[in-house]
């Protein structure tokens, strides 16, 4: 039987380490995390709107707090996923976090390159739905401003860059296998958006999840191999120069059959009222 495997990083790397098998997926986001799957290294000028979610006090040093990717849609906005905001994951709501950053302009994660940004505000959707995972998205306001250069657009409904067969580029410092190898570079990985009724198909409902396609959309590749990992949630998946999706869950990582499932950004747009990219 196929598993739901949410993409963020569940437990602080040193509780991962002492446990003697990793799971690749259960209810909780899977507690493994570094570079998506059949990638390739990237430098963040390449994608300067990717970033890295923090907290040293929750994850360690290790990978400078690294647990789930973001995007910057605008200068002190970072959109990211509900499910990297859970109790679970950070071990208390987000509001108590003292230490959530956001690390932008580094490639790698321990360099001193780039900034660590304080998170002043956050808001979850309170639509979000954790057991079909419709809606994850959350809005993180940081405490300075990024250059306009490090903002992104965002595709609107009716946008051709949500057409199947559309090329994509899905980034993020999530595991690079599926069994937690772990590195600490950006990646991204090509894919394609995938028609809706393959990922219907794919993820009917029940333990696999629920596809809908009115709030999420699939990518990957018809034989499998590139995907989105545990690690990558929240990060942006971007067609056109656009971006179209943020990681939100899938079944395993690169497994054939089973492409990648993203938040819609066209479907966010029209939750939070804001005009289209």
């Amino acid at each position: 039987m196929r598993r739901r495997l949410v993409r963020a990083l569940a437990l602080p790397l040193a509780l991962v380490a002492a446990e003697a098998v990793i799971p690749l997926a259960s209810a909780v986001p899977a507690a493994a995390d570094s570079i998506v799957v059949g990638g390739f290294p990237v430098d963040v000028s390449d994608g300067p709107w990717t970033v890295a979610l923090s907290s040293r006090d929750r994850f360690g040093g290790t990978r400078a707090g690294q647990f789930c990717g973001g995007v910057a849609v605008g200068r002190t906005t970072v959109l990211t996923a509900a499910h990297c905001m859970d109790k679970e994951v950070l071990g208390a709501p987000p509001e108590r976090m003292r230490d959530l950053k956001v690390i932008t302009g580094r490639t790698e994660l321990l360099s001193d390159r780039g900034q660590e940004i304080a998170v002043r505000e956050t808001w979850v959707n309170p639509d979000y739905d954790d057991a079909t995972k419709a809606g994850d998205f959350a809005v993180l306001t940081l405490a300075e401003p990024l250059p306009s250069s490090s903002v992104i657009a965002m595709a609107g409904a009716g946008d051709p860059a949500y057409r199947a067969g559309t090329a994509a580029l899905v980034y993020g410092w999530g595991d690079t296998t599926g069994s937690g190898t772990y590195a600490g570079s950006l990646h991204a990985a090509r894919v394609r958006v995938q028609p809706d009724a393959l990922c219907e198909g794919a993820y009917p409902g029940g333990s696999e999840g629920t596809y809908r396609a009115e709030t999420m959309l699939c990518a990957g590749e018809v034989q499998g191999g590139r995907d989105a990992c545990q690690g990558d949630s929240g990060g942006p998946l971007v067609a056109q120069g656009r971006l179209i999706g943020l990681v939100s869950w899938g079944a395993g990582c690169g497994w054939v059959g089973s492409p990648g499932v993203y938040t819609r950004i066209s479907d966010l747009l029209r939750t939070l009222g804001w005009a289209q990219g």
